[in-house]
Formats: C-alpha cells, sequence, structure tokens
C-alpha cells in the first residue's frame, strides 16, 4: 500500500529508454508525452512548484542509462528519481540477466545515497501482448525477480504494473506491442502515482477495460504475421546492422523545467 504521508519531491529526474521518453504517446510533430510527463502532472498538481527533468532516451540499453544519465540525473539532485531500463537488453539475443541487474542496482545505489526516492517498474509477460514472443516470458520473469531483490536492498519502489491483467490488454500498446499507447502510459502513470502515495492517487489504474469482441483464430494468425512483418523484420535487420533506433538522439528535456498540470496549460 502507498504511504498516507506525502513529502513532496521539489525536483523530479527520470532516466531510462523508449518508454520513459515516451515513444508511443505523441508523435515526432507534436512531440512525445509518455508516462514520465504524465506522472511529473501528477506530482505537479500536488506539488506546484515541482520541476521536472527526462534523461531518457529510445533504444538505450541498461549500461548506457548508467554511462550516460546517471551522473547528468545525480548532478540534477533529484528528489525522485525513477529508473526504467532492461527491456531492450532482454530483446537482444546475448542477454545477460546478471549484468543488467548490475547496472541497474549501480544507478539505484548512487541515487538513493544522494537522498533520492527512487522508483521502477516491473515489466509485463510480453507473450501475453505479442504471443509470437512467448519464448521471452522466462527472461522477463528473472529479470523482474532480480530487479525486485536489487530494489530491495536500496529502499527502491518498485511499480508492479505487470501483475494485473489489464496491463496486456492489447488496448493498452501500440501496434509494434513493444511500447504502450497514451492509454497505456496513461495507466502507468496512473500506477507510479499510487505506489508513491501521491494525493488523488488510487488503484483504478488496475481496473480492466470494457470487455471487447475477440478475432477469431485466422484473423489472430494473420495479425501475428502482419506484426512480424511489420516490426519484428524491421527491429531484427536494425540489430544485425548493428543500429539503434536512438542513435543520434539525446534527452528531450534535459533541464529541470516547472511543470503545468492539464488544466492550467501543458508545458511537460
Amino acid at each position: 500500500m502507498p504511504s498516507t504521508e506525502y513529502p513532496g519531491f521539489g525536483r523530479y529526474v527520470a532516466l531510462g529508454d523508449s518508454q520513459t521518453e515516451g515513444v508511443g504517446d505523441g508523435d515526432e510533430t507534436a512531440g512525445l508525452r509518455g508516462w514520465a510527463d504524465r506522472l511529473a502532472e501528477h506530482l505537479a498538481a500536488a506539488e506546484p512548484g515541482l520541476r521536472y527533468a527526462n534523461l531518457a532516451v529510445r533504444g538505450r540499453l541498461a549500461k548506457q542509462v548508467r554511462a550516460e544519465q546517471l551522473a547528468p540525473a545525480l548532478a540534477l539532485r533529484p528528489g525522485l528519481a525513477t529508473v526504467v531500463a532492461g527491456f531492450n537488453d532482454l530483446l537482444r539475443p546475448r542477454f545477460d540477466p546478471a549484468a543488467v541487474t548490475a547496472d541497474l542496482e549501480a544507478v539505484f545505489a548512487a541515487l538513493t545515497a544522494s537522498g533520492a526516492r527512487v522508483a521502477t517498474l516491473a515489466f509485463p509477460d510480453i507473450g501475453r501482448i505479442a504471443p509470437m514472443a512467448r519464448p521471452l516470458a522466462p527472461r522477463v520473469a528473472d529479470l523482474n525477480a532480480r530487479v525486485r531483490a536489487a530494489a530491495a536492498r536500496h529502499g527502491v519502489t518498485v511499480v508492479e504494473t505487470g501483475g494485473y491483467a489489464v496491463s496486456t490488454d492489447p488496448r493498452l500498446w501500440t501496434a509494434d506491442r513493444l511500447h504502450a499507447g497514451p492509454l497505456g502510459h496513461e495507466r502507468i502513470a496512473a500506477a507510479a502515482a499510487h505506489a508513491l502515495g501521491v494525493p488523488g492517487s488510487s488503484d483504478a489504474w488496475t481496473h480492466p477495460l470494457p470487455d471487447r469482441a475477440l478475432p477469431g483464430a485466422p484473423a489472430a494468425v494473420a495479425a501475428e504475421l502482419r506484426w512480424a512483418a511489420g516490426f519484428l523484420g524491421p527491429w531484427a535487420v536494425r540489430r544485425l546492422r548493428g543500429r539503434s533506433s536512438g542513435d543520434g538522439r539525446s534527452a528531450k528535456r534535459p533541464l529541470l523545467l516547472p511543470v503545468a498540470t492539464p488544466g492550467a496549460g501543458r508545458e511537460v
């Protein structure tokens, strides 16, 4: 259960990869929003003076988050930091869960030692989102267990978004099934706000969406084939070429800036 006492954080800094950057929630023209931006809005509603920075960059591995984002985050002296990484590692053929966890734990340790409250996310079962990815389910479970243990050693809050059926509802995900859509980002932000005890938050994010008609077997198979051709194939080609979706990109919000709540005109 979240704490009944909300201390206020003053400064919020988000570290991570594409999910924290906000891929799937907005576009390159209008800008990306994402769950971290949405969490900042929850926080700002409770403490209007909050300032927020987002250092996340799509495609980053856990070791890159540690090498590239930790020092800038510490320099910003956050009262709250969120650290979400490891999913890009998990998708690689040579996935080393111990090394990934070691990088994440180093980030947890440094941030908590600086006095920041730190939160992270547990990943949902990707096999329930993309059936062709079911062989990765043991990796997800293993990484989640390791991250939970590392988090416990440093007093890091784990937002257990994957523990509820709604987390794998296709309506929360984009067509690539790797990134949350706007509704998914909204639910993740609400889950984080609830775990952190932000005033006005609740467990409503766990509630299932209304029932819907499920596709028949032929339609489901066709959808899997389209997904493999449209997303899995191009992703594999990038990996073979040694390219990343984050090549040449930098953090979208490297400085601590004020956050406007939606009703007051959004600045995030």
